[in-house]
């Protein structure tokens, strides 16, 4: 599948997920290169939801560092157990955060982001990165949101990471 083919599914929330997921697997099947496919799932994402953010963190050196993303710039480092990503990485768990100003610690990359969810990227069970999508809406991320991007995570080749 070329990125060209790539196309926009309207419907539920449920169905756009099932949709752009079947895309994504496509994209990245028999591709190795992790950052490549990292880049195309951002489109991806992007592309389908629109979202205000959507992107990857790496752990590197012991923090979090900026990879592959869509939307405005971002923080290029964030430490263990700092913000939404560094808690999600030390406490080895999807965060769902309704309203960005009343997380404690929250990192303000941009006055936009209203409502965020990240999600842990395991190798041997380890935290090697982070997803994180960022919404200018409050409250809009929910289960729905958390099954199938913790879906979309476990898809990701990490044989070459």
């Amino acid at each position: 599948m070329m990125a060209e083919d790539l196309s926009i599914h309207t419907g539920t929330k449920e169905e756009q997920y099932e949709f752009i997921l079947q895309q994504i697997a496509a994209l990245i099947e028999g591709e190795d290169d992790f950052i490549a496919n990292l880049a195309n799932i951002t489109a991806a994402l992007k592309h389908q939801f629109n979202w205000w953010w959507v992107g990857f963190y790496l752990v590197k050196n012991e923090e979090l560092v900026l990879a592959p993303f869509q939307g405005p710039v971002a923080c290029t480092r964030i430490k263990k157990g700092r913000g939404v990503c560094g808690t999600s990485w030390a406490d080895v768990t999807t965060i769902i955060v309704p309203d960005v100003e009343k997380f404690p610690g929250h990192i303000a990359c941009s006055s936009y982001s209203k409502s965020e969810i990240v999600v842990p990227i395991l190798k041997d069970e380890i935290v090697v990165g982070v997803l994180d999508v960022d919404s200018e809406q409050f409250d809009y991320f929910d289960e729905t949101d958390k099954y199938h991007l913790q879906k979309l995570v476990s898809m990701i080749p990490l044989q070459k990471f």
